[in-house]
């Protein structure tokens, strides 16, 4: 019974340490590449405005960041 107790209570251990870390199944993700828009003016208050700037610069997209609220555009690398 004890060595029972100890096997189920190792593999919870492992089982955990893998969710926590990231272990798990394996995702492939794009990689995302930023770069500050060089014609929007001012502070960046809407994504949507961000973005078409964007998409006229030749990007796929942009958003909102930092604490200036910047437009950064973004494309998959």
């Amino acid at each position: 019974m004890k060595l029972s107790m100890r096997l189920i209570s190792a593999v919870l251990l492992m089982f955990m340490i893998f969710v926590a870390t990231g272990m798990g199944p394996v995702t492939v993700e794009a990689r995302t590449c930023e770069s500050k828009s060089h014609r929007f003016r001012g502070p960046c208050v809407s994504r949507h405005n961000c973005g078409n700037v964007c998409h006229n610069e030749g990007f796929s997209g942009g958003k909102c960041r930092g604490f200036r609220r910047r437009c950064f555009c973004t494309r998959h690398c």
